[in-house]
């Protein structure tokens, strides 16, 4: 088989299924081990709800800024040099993160990781989507995305297993090293081979920057991520919080995300053969709109209820919020190849970003309406979902669409 035209389930599309599988692993690593960790290193509870706030808050500041260093370089110099160097960073920083011995050790190496992290996830869809014909894009995104997210659930239960932060964050490390093995054996893309042969720019954020029409199609892919984050950051990652204010006890953070994102999986999948199916990405995101708000609804009318049943609602929101394979690839569709790298990185980076937006919002609210957390996280919720809606509203159709042009 031409090495520009394989097959959904070829060595291009395995190595970037067990990539993400690493970053997602890593990524989450921090919220599953957040409050045994930092108890570890002798913090209140109190300060171990204000810390992980920040530790979090500064690893999105780092996949923000490695989202536009690897997106560049992705364009610059090629979209295996982001897949070789971004998972040789964030594995080194991991090996580190389970050495620290003090809260600002701590954010430092996640704030690395962060930038080691960002560009994982972008440059194997990009790489795909310029490969595989247009009708098998979607799905092969999907096969990436939905083997991906079951990292998180690796990375619960490697902390069940073994009971030690530290070694997890170990384990992680080791994996990626790993994987470098696998990476010597995929091909550079043949449409970026054949655009580096052509005198044009690559890889400029100021051909963004300075153009309305590319600007406004780069935030709009910004915003339609949004909720996916909210759902991550926020009601998931401070579930525990959550459920004392619903008056429910003994939810684990750490479990939810397992729960969350098993149903991840299957929403991204679920999202990528729809979009298929209805020949429509824009029909499949407004899709799981609903569903996600419809399960945002019921996850905040809890009261007195059980955990069993908080846990499944947490599953439903996973399922809800199964969109990161639909607006990534979207974000890839919608720029030319001389740009498709930096934007299709940078753009669910700067999404990841925005959650340190949304928790100091969700900070803000709580002031205003005397700690009501619920009521506050609802605000935040109702805001994010009503822009996700109106860009997703403004963008273009872009299903099917021919990868092979550049923006000049």
């Amino acid at each position: 088989m031409d090495k520009k035209q394989p097959g959904i389930f070829s060595l291009t599309v395995i190595v970037g299924a067990l990539g993400f599988f690493v970053d997602v692993y890593d990524l989450l690593l921090f919220s599953i081990v957040r409050k045994p960790s930092l108890k570890s290193l002798s913090l209140s509870p109190k300060e171990i709800l204000d810390q992980g706030e920040l530790i979090i808050s500064i690893q999105m500041i780092g996949l923000v800024v490695g989202g536009i260093i690897w997106g560049v370089i992705g364009d610059k110099k090629g979209r295996l040099s982001v897949l070789f160097g971004s998972i040789l960073i964030y594995s080194l920083a991991n090996i580190a993160n389970g050495m620290v011995t003090t809260v600002s050790q701590y954010t430092i190496m996640r704030f690395i990781a962060g930038i080691g992290l960002a560009g994982e996830l972008g440059a194997s869809i990009t790489l795909v989507s310029e490969m595989l014909p247009k009708e098998k894009r979607g799905i092969a995104a999907s096969i990436i995305a939905t083997v991906g997210v079951f990292g998180a659930v690796a990375a619960f239960f490697v902390y069940k297993f073994f009971g030690n932060w530290r070694t997890c964050f170990y384990i992680g490390g080791g994996m990626g090293l790993l994987l470098l093995l696998l990476r010597v054996s995929i091909f550079e893309s043949g449409l970026y081979d054949e655009v580096k042969k052509q005198n044009v720019e690559r890889g400029n954020l100021l051909m963004i920057i300075n153009n309305k029409s590319r600007l406004f199609r780069y935030m709009k892919g910004v915003f339609i991520g949004l909720p996916v984050w909210y759902v991550i950051g926020i009601l998931i990652t401070f579930s525990d919080e959550f459920g004392k204010r619903f008056g429910i006890s003994n939810i684990d953070p750490g479990q939810a995300i397992m729960y969350q994102y098993i149903a991840i999986g299957v929403g991204d999948m679920t999202a990528g053969m729809l979009s298929n199916y209805l020949k429509s990405r824009r029909k499949a995101l407004f899709t799981f709109y609903g569903i996600c708000s419809f399960f945002i609804i019921l996850f905040f009318m809890q009261s007195g209820g059980s955990a069993t049943i908080m846990y499944i609602l947490i599953a439903c929101l996973g399922f809800g919020s199964g969109i990161s394979v639909l607006y990534i690839t979207m974000s890839a569709e919608q720029f030319g190849t001389n740009l498709r790298a930096t934007t299709a990185i940078s753009i669910p980076n700067v999404v990841r970003g925005f959650l340190p937006l949304m928790i100091l919002l969700f900070k803000a609210i709580r002031n205003l309406t005397n700690d009501n957390y619920v009521l506050s996280a609802e605000i935040v919720g109702a805001i994010v979902m009503l822009v996700a809606v109106i860009a997703a509203y403004y963008t273009k159709e872009s299903f099917g669409n021919d990868m092979n042009f550049i923006e000049e």
